[in-house]
């Protein structure tokens, strides 16, 4: 379920690191949340909002997490979509997610 389908996506890309049309493959977690930035090159910052439980007060607090995740030029996420990343090997220091689709947002 976590491999990126290799169906053809609107537009090519020359990316190395794309899970459609490069050699990257994709495993593990997939994950939906929200482009909060993508100043970076090729990179976006995607948080994710969730529930904690806490047993000593038998309640749930909310949480929020941000991961770095790659950005294909074929998908191109900017600030404000809600998308879908999922992981990746390690491609830096701090990103080990790709982004593989948009699903919402702006």
């Amino acid at each position: 379920m976590a491999q990126a389908t290799k169906e053809a996506k609107p537009s090519s890309c020359d990316d190395v690191n794309c899970p459609f049309h490069g050699s990257l493959s994709t495993r593990g977690n997939v994950i939906t949340g929200k482009v909060v930035s993508d100043k970076m090159h090729k990179t976006v910052v995607v948080q994710i909002d969730f529930l904690e439980h806490f047993p000593k007060y038998k309640r749930f607090g909310k949480k929020r997490s941000k991961i770095h995740a790659h950005n294909p030029s074929c998908v191109s996420a900017v600030k404000g979509n809600i998308v879908k990343i999922a992981e990746c090997r390690h491609l830096s220091k701090t990103v080990s997610f790709v982004v593989i689709e948009k699903t919402g947002g702006a």
